[in-house]
């Protein structure tokens, strides 16, 4: 692979990874009612699932789902279902928020596997970069060179850029987080973010594959 199209894969992959989806809305609101250590941990468990998607993709499962009708339901009602499930989560949590926010932590009662597994299924249970990850590698592989450098190499650049995204969507949360200064803040913020999740999952499930 040539510098020039690594370098327009870069492009591509930030003005994909930078547009808001249910990854950064998660960042951010690990930002403000948990800080900088959950929203790494969850970061680094979205990176992982994004890694296990893209090994999927290369290894042809991303055609297969844009092939399989049935497969594709399957997997897309997976991922619905958890985004639903992080949206209850959510409007739970405004429930909850009489606390003020600087005593609204869940690093008290979370483990640090249990952020690193909300980021990495909620990268694993979603069909759509996956389905990106089949589209887009094709383009920019060089089939006259070994796949497997160039799989790393464009595999490591996606992960990075989503870290950092994700890092600066949670770092720019935590620092406002005096806008949420009160428990009336806090709950309409996850009651705002629940209803983003929720709506997320039922514009997944729109989500057509290809035979559609």
């Amino acid at each position: 692979m040539n510098i020039e199209l690594l370098l327009m894969y870069t492009i591509v992959s930030f003005f994909y990874v930078i547009s808001p989806g249910p990854a950064v809305f998660l960042a951010i609101s690990n930002g403000i009612r948990a800080g900088m250590t959950t929203v790494v941990l969850s970061s680094l468990g979205n990176i992982t699932g994004l890694f296990l998607l893209s090994t999927l993709s290369i290894l042809g499962l991303g055609a297969l789902l844009a092939a399989s009708s049935t497969l594709f339901l399957i997997v897309k009602v997976i991922g619905a279902s958890y985004l639903v499930y992080l949206g209850i989560k959510q409007f739970r949590l405004a429930k909850k928020a009489k606390l003020s926010v600087t005593e609204q932590t869940d690093t008290s009662h979370r483990t640090k596997s249990a952020c690193f597994y909300e980021g990495f299924l909620l990268a694993a249970t979603n069909p759509k970069p996956i389905l990106f990850f089949a589209a887009l590698f094709p383009q920019f592989l060089d089939l006259n060179t070994s796949i497997v450098p160039q799989f790393f190499a464009m595999t490591g650049i996606f992960m990075a850029i989503s870290f950092l995204s994700l890092f600066s969507y949670g770092y720019i949360s935590k620092s406002a987080k005096s806008l949420f200064g009160n428990s009336k803040g806090v709950a309409w913020f996850h009651r705002v973010t629940g209803g983003l999740f929720v709506g997320m999952g039922f514009g997944l499930l729109q989500l057509k594959s290809a035979q559609n």
